[in-house]
This record gives C-alpha cells, structure tokens and sequence, in this order.
C-alpha cells in the first residue's frame, strides 16, 4: 500500500514524531511506500535540506522495509521555482512531486493570492514540468478566522469553510489551463461535495487528481464536539452531507485514492489548537469500512496504491491488503497518546 500524503515531523519538530517512528508505524500497518510533505523545519525548499531529509529518510527505509518519498516545497521566489523543478528532474523517484499550499496551513508556506499563484504556475509550464503538483487549496481570502472559538473544535469549520476550497480549486483549475500547466494537479485532502463536483467537471479539460483522508470520509463536523479527540485539522471536518459524498466518491472511483495527512502533535500543542491528527491507523478503519460497504477487491488496490503508483509514475509490487485491518487498526492506535477516532464507527 502507498500512502501518499504523510508529515513525519522530526530535526525541529521531533518531540512531536521521528521519521523512523513514523515509517515503524507505517510498517507494521502494510504500507511499502510513503510520501512526506515538505512544511518540515526547517522547510523542505532547497537543495541541501532536500538531500538531508532524504538522507534521514533513507537510513529509516533500511531500517523499516518502507519506501521513502519527499514532496519539494515551492515558494514565491521564481528561482527557488525553477532549482525545484530541476531537482524533480534529478532526484525522482525519490523527490516524488511539488507541494504548493496555496493557503497557510502548519508552517505558513501558503502562496497567498492569484497574481502570486499564477507566477508559479507560468514557470511551472516554462519549465516543462510534468510531474505531480500536490496542492494544499484553501482560499485565504474568503477565510473567517473570528468565528473559532479555541474551546469548541467545531467553530472550525466556519472558520475555514468548504467554500474556501472550492473556490481555490477553481482558482487552480484556471490558472493551470491559463498557463498551460504540463503536469497532473492533485487536489489533497478534498472535503467537500463541491469540491469533488467541480474537480470531476474539471477532467475533460485537465489532466486532474485528488486524494481523500480517512478523517474526511468518516468523520463530520459533529464529532469535533467531543474536546478530547482534538479534531482540528486543515481542512477542517465538514457537514455530513460532505462526509457522504468524500466516502461515496472513494467507492465509486470519483476520488482517486485515500491519504491520510498524518501529522501528529504533541498533546500540550494541541490543546493550544494545533491543526493535524496522526493518521496512518485511520487508513486501516477507512480500508476497513469500504470493504464493509462492499468495495471490491480490485477497487481497494487502486485506492490505497495502485492509483497513485501511475499517477506519479513510481514502480511498485503489487498492492497487498491486510486481511483484518480493523483489528490492525486497534493495534497501532495504541501507540499514539490520544486517537483522534473511535474503536469502530
């Protein structure tokens, strides 16, 4: 299995996970191959940290049996743009794709704005770049951050609504057709029907992707009521209208495959309201209840592997599923000091 969107934290951020935690983890859950985000600290933005992180990654592999892939984060910079692209070239598989956050999330590294997100795309296309742009997409813009309130995780969500998304998709969509974009866009962690309705609209013209969280597809805004959970991640829980829709499009093949945005936090950051859930067991309760729901064999391989392995172009044996990942799942949440989900949904 293949998880294509994890935060394994570590070097500033190592109270929270170590990479070698992380894929120990991953591991022991099925996974063979997993793809970590660049908002590491320091960020993953240059050619020195690059090859660092994929040094740290490297030995942790050995260790695991678990392949290590890094996302390489863009700037605003035009030349940072340009070093990235040709470190891709260089470096892939292992510098598997680019990260553009075109909202601030954990690490402020958004790109904020269209004149700005469109500069980045013109070089993109300059560049002849056909890889995958993995796309953090929350518009800043229409943002409310005055109706959260640090004592009800639910508030949340109107804080940072699915219009949010849906309108910076719309913005990418634009800008990748306007600019001539080469490569495959990959909209992360999708949350709403909205969203999902323009993104399989978007198709007939774009070569275009997207990825949903176990969170996403099992879990509303209603759950966060439960303070202890700590179920605060961007983007947030959304209505369960939109939990229905994330989780039907995973059936049907709507959504490409399942990624769990993995990014633990210490208990004491959390309680100070910061965004992410460790999230790799999810994966096994998601996987689980598909194949409850009557997914096929077939379809699981493509959601959880095969779908992103011919997306990004990356090899890989074929796609082994556990046999009991519910039970799997009980397992490895214990080795986590909260969990965000229940014992079973």
């Amino acid at each position: 299995m293949i998880d294509p969107h994890v935060h394994l934290r570590d070097w500033n951020q190592k109270d929270k996970e170590t990479v070698i935690h992380g894929l120990s983890v991953a591991a022991e859950a099925g996974f063979t191959d997993v793809f970590d985000m660049p908002n590491t600290s320091p960020a993953c933005t240059d050619r020195d940290t690059i090859l660092s992180r994929l040094a740290l990654g490297g030995d942790a592999a050995e260790k695991t049996g678990v392949s290590y892939h890094l996302y390489g984060g863009i700037t605003n910079d035009p030349e940072q743009v340009r070093e990235i692209v040709s470190l891709h070239s260089e470096l892939f598989p292992l510098l598997v794709g680019l990260k553009l956050f075109a909202g601030h999330s954990t690490g402020n590294m958004g790109i904020i704005g269209v004149e700005n997100q469109r500069k980045v795309f013109r070089i993109l296309a300059e560049e002849h770049y056909r890889g995958v742009l993995a796309v953090h997409a929350e518009k800043e813009e229409l943002m409310k951050p005055g109706l959260y309130d640090p004592s009800d995780f639910r508030t949340h969500s109107l804080a940072r609504p699915a219009e949010a998304e849906t309108e910076s998709v719309r913005d990418l969509v634009s800008l990748a057709l306007e600019t001539g974009f080469e490569g495959t866009l990959h909209i992360c962690h999708v949350s709403s029907a909205a969203t999902i309705e323009l993104v399989e609209e978007s198709r007939k013209d774009l070569r275009i992707t997207m990825g949903a969280t176990p969170h996403h597809a099992l879990l509303c805004q209603g759950d966060a009521a439960v303070r202890e959970r700590y179920l605060k991640m961007n983007p947030p829980l959304r209505s369960g209208h939109d939990r229905d829709a994330v989780f039907s499009a995973l059936m049907d093949g709507t959504i490409d495959w399942a990624e769990s945005d993995h990014a633990p936090h210490t208990l004491a950051d959390k309680e100070k309201g910061a965004s992410g859930i460790p999230g790799l067991p999810g994966m096994l309760l998601l996987l689980a209840a598909m194949r409850e729901k009557g997914a096929s064999e077939e379809r699981l391989k493509a959601v959880f592997g095969g779908n992103a392995a011919a997306a990004f172009g990356i090899g890989m044996q074929p796609v082994e599923l556990p046999s009991d990942p519910h039970g799997l799942y009980l397992k490895l949440r214990e080795g986590y000091p909260f969990s965000p989900y229940p014992a079973s949904l």
